[in-house]
């Protein structure tokens, strides 16, 4: 759960990760692709390696993820 919250530094993970954003409104950036904006029901692909970060979260009200990482 996020509620205005942005990353400090970007991620680089091992595993592939879903993410569905369940409730709020984010940004995430992905390194090469640029910033994609996320509402409620929107789900993203991020491959293994693809570098990104959360650039904004909805501060007046909760953000609420869903993120799976797998192989």
């Amino acid at each position: 759960m996020s509620h205005g919250h942005v990353s400090a530094d970007w991620y680089d993970q091992d595993r592939d990760e879903w993410v569905l954003l369940v409730e709020g409104g984010a940004r995430l950036s992905l390194e090469g692709e640029g910033e994609i904006v996320l509402g409620p029901g929107d789900h993203l692909l991020i491959p293994a390696h693809v570098r990104h970060r959360v650039t904004w979260t909805d501060p007046a009200r909760r953000t609420i993820w869903l993120a799976i990482h797998f192989d």
